[in-house]
């Protein structure tokens, strides 16, 4: 199965996503690479989402020589990606391949390093700017982010997500790593979303971020610290 079940969140588990989130792991590869690598992860992502969420139907096509009956995807039409700024952008390039025809929303959301962790183990989240598509109950949603690691940014993307939008027919969370307590945090808050990664990493660390991880996705994405 290219999408396995794991309870708390759905894995993609094709040969070509564990290649690249394996080099796009790797310290040794450089800025170009790894932008490309987010690229190719997201495109591969998309279409595992296509393979194991959409829907085909029969229709009757002309060949040059014939009339044949042939598939197509259900809703490619019907599908709108957030990109949560601003790590996500190479990674959203690779799923517009995928949907070329997608409707795009933009949500800047960080979160503040300085204050640290509350008991909870959540850091609180600035969002900055929001900018979403109208969502219809007949859309697949898939929401962006390479990292879940404690949730906070994710759930924080979600309430504006959820509160701009009727209940659609899919609502995705795709991400290329994700830590345990972020799936169970958002899993938690939000039920009704299918928590889909590349990667459950083994924990975070003191500072929140994912172990092994990847590094600053943002950071290794444009090259800055």
């Amino acid at each position: 199965m290219p999408i396995e079940d794991r309870g708390d969140a759905y894995l993609v588990t094709h040969a070509l996503a564990k290649d690249t989130l394996s080099r796009l792991r790797d310290i040794e590869t450089e800025q170009v690479s790894f932008r490309k690598g987010l690229v190719k992860l997201g495109r591969i992502c998309g279409y595992e989402i296509i393979d194991g969420r959409m829907e085909t139907e029969y229709v009757e096509i002309e060949t040059p020589l014939e009339a044949t009956m042939g598939e197509r995807v259900k809703g490619l039409d019907d599908v709108v990606i957030i990109n949560v700024l601003r790590a996500a952008t190479p990674f959203v390039e690779g799923l517009l391949k995928a949907f070329p025809r997608a409707r795009q929303g933009v949500i800047s959301a960080s979160r503040d390093e300085e204050a640290g962790r509350d008991e909870n183990g959540t850091f609180p989240i600035t969002i900055d700017y929001v900018k979403l598509p109208e969502i219809t109950e007949d859309d697949t949603v898939i929401v962006a982010d390479p990292m879940l690691a404690t949730g906070s940014t994710m759930n924080a993307v979600l309430e504006h997500v959820i509160a701009n939008s009727t209940d659609p027919e899919h609502l995705i969370v795709l991400s290329a790593v994700s830590a345990p307590e972020g799936l169970l945090r958002v899993s938690e808050a939000v039920p009704e979303a299918d928590l889909l990664t590349v990667a459950i990493d083994d924990h975070l660390d003191e500072n929140g971020f994912i172990v092994p991880g990847l590094g600053d996705a943002g950071d290794r994405a444009f090259r800055t610290t």
